[in-house]
């Protein structure tokens, strides 16, 4: 082989071996590149989807404590007739009102008249989804209200079941025309009256205790 034929082709190796480490160099700069932009997108993502990594929250004493729905009927150690007047009683300082003509005080049945527990567009519709199951669709909700029905079911001398049920209506309207409609209940009101009734009892409520701001 003649020597520029050599020459050439030393040349040509030389450059080839040159290019070959360029290429590298830049693939290398581009996968750096490439990483370092994914790593910034996953800290951007990360920190716009939830908390910062270095923020937490303790809930504490201020979490909201939910406890389990009391029994319905809910067996109580009193004698019916004591049962009967405390139950006046609760009703009396829930300032509901007792329907005397529905009522039969002796047979240990007592009836509400309708207790009115919101009145308002805004807040009815919101009241009428915690107390009751709303079914009824795109109805304006102007009042709602219900009535409740407490039996004493006698078990011995000193031992009495109290059932609760609550009737759940809500003033539905369209402008023109309302009128009151009933829901199935939630069981919201027949748990609360209850708690109030075994605090009255037992001296103790069922509810936990309210969280308050230090």
């Amino acid at each position: 082989m003649s020597t520029p034929i050599k020459m050439k082709l030393g040349v040509a190796v030389v450059v080839l071996f040159f290019v070959q480490i360029v290429s590298a160099q830049t693939q290398k700069g581009i996968d750096t590149q490439t990483r370092k932009h994914k790593e910034e997108t996953n800290k951007t993502t990360t920190r716009e989807s939830g908390e910062p990594p270095a923020r937490s929250f303790d809930w504490g004493k201020g979490k909201t404590e939910v406890r389990d729905r009391l029994p319905n009927p809910y067996k109580m150690n009193s004698r019916r007739d004591v049962l009967v007047t405390t139950i006046m009683e609760a009703l009396k300082e829930r300032k509901m009102v007792v329907d005397e003509a529905s009522s039969r005080l002796k047979d240990g049945i007592i009836v509400t008249q309708p207790f009115v527990f919101s009145k308002g567009p805004v807040i009815t519709q919101n009241e009428l989804n915690r107390y009751g199951i709303l079914t009824f669709a795109d109805t304006a909700w102007s009042r709602g209200q219900y009535t409740l029905t407490i039996e004493v079911q006698s078990i011995d001398g000193i031992q009495n079941n109290v059932l609760v049920n609550a009737k759940i209506e809500g003033r539905a309207g369209n402008g023109l025309t309302s009128e009151w409609r009933t829901v199935q209940s939630s069981g919201v009101a027949e748990d609360e009256f209850l708690a109030k009734l075994v605090e009255m009892v037992t001296g103790n409520s069922p509810d936990p205790p309210k969280a308050t701001d230090q």
